[in-house]
């Protein structure tokens, strides 16, 4: 049976939650405090993570940052109250793989969680089939085990900077906009909310890139958006 923590502070809409997911089959835990839902999430397995952005004693963005930081990823659907670009943006850098602004309808919480579990699920059954690899000079690309390695040692990437990786290195030289890796990475439409992508990618050279400044894998296509480079 596949595990949700709901780190919610509101109890009607943590019980709401826990009703819906329940009856999807999901075993639901909940914690109503952030230092509760983060030391939860930390020590214990989850398929998911449903968390409010706003929470007593450390709130959803904080919980977010602290376990990529390490290296926990977990999807992870954010809530919140807050409609404005900005808290949005911040979430989803910060690690967030989808976001929900309250009042939310039941119905599309219930789409966007079966949309990541069957991402999830994708990735699962990759990671059991025979492994395929891509190599670029010193960078290796292992799809089905979602794993990349730079200079024979491995690269820990999010899940979200390894699909925008993957992408573009299994079409090298094809120029890719914003909205369009917004699209085809986030797995719909989050228009206006380019700066993402861009954070991504700065990101992700960092990681691997011998100088982001002056990139060898990840090039810019000025006017357009990013491409990986197919002279490798």
């Amino acid at each position: 049976m596949k595990k949700v923590l709901v780190i919610e502070d509101d109890p009607n809409i943590s019980e709401l939650i826990r009703i819906h997911l329940s009856d999807l089959g999901f075993q639901i835990q909940v914690r109503n405090n952030g230092r509760e839902g983060f030391e939860t999430a930390n020590s214990n397995a989850f398929e998911l993570i449903v968390m409010d952005l706003m929470l007593p004693e450390m709130d959803g963005i904080s919980i977010c940052q602290r376990l990529r930081a390490l290296d926990n990823y977990t999807p992870i659907l954010m809530l919140t109250a807050k409609s404005e670009e900005i808290d949005k943006i911040i979430g989803l850098e910060s690690g967030a793989d989808d976001y929900l602004t309250k009042p939310f309808k039941i119905r599309e919480f219930i789409a966007r969680v079966k949309a990541i579990m069957r991402r999830q699920d994708v990735y699962k059954e990759s990671a059991q089939a025979k492994s395929k690899n891509m190599v670029f000079g010193e960078l290796e690309l292992d799809e089905s085990m979602r794993k990349v390695i730079l200079n024979k040692k491995r690269i820990e990437l999010t899940p979200k900077e390894f699909d925008l990786l993957l992408l573009m290195a299994k079409n090298p030289g094809r120029s890719y906009s914003r909205g369009e890796l917004l699209e085809l990475i986030w797995g719909y439409d989050f228009s206006g909310y380019e700066h993402t992508v861009n954070a991504h990618i700065n990101r992700l050279r960092s990681k691997i890139e011998n100088d982001p400044n002056q990139p060898q894998f990840i090039l810019t296509t000025w006017g357009v958006g990013y491409r990986f480079n197919d002279e490798l």
